[in-house]
């Protein structure tokens, strides 16, 4: 694996995550699939792998710093988060890598399309 390749696109996430507020998922798991040749599922189970504390911890942290984190709605998504994690790997597991991986591109369209014309 190339680990200069991974190291770049976990930073690249990271200050996009940051930046904008969006799951690092939207450039980790292209770059897993794209750039380090992971399958889809080993991207998105390799993502949330990453994403477990690094993420979270201290770009919170920062935005608290300035009283920009509702901490009580950040608790409620968290545990939505918890169990919807859960369940959406379960439901991966179910599908295709071919089905996984276009799902996850309309997906990421539907975002975009959303954003440009709102």
């Amino acid at each position: 694996m190339n680990w200069v390749v991974v190291s770049l696109i976990g930073l690249t996430a990271g200050v996009v995550s940051g930046l904008f507020g969006v799951g690092g998922a939207i450039l980790i798991i292209p770059g897993l699939v794209l750039l380090a040749g992971l399958s889809q599922h080993t991207a998105q189970g390799t993502s949330l792998g990453a994403l477990l504390l690094p993420v979270g911890f201290l770009g919170a942290l920062e935005y608290y710093k300035r009283g920009e984190v509702n901490v009580p709605y950040a608790a409620v998504l968290a545990v939505g988060l918890f169990f919807g994690a859960f369940v959406g790997a379960k439901l991966a597991g179910t599908l295709s890598d071919a089905t996984l991986r276009r799902g996850f591109a309309v997906f990421l369209m539907v975002v975009a399309v959303r954003l440009l014309v709102r």
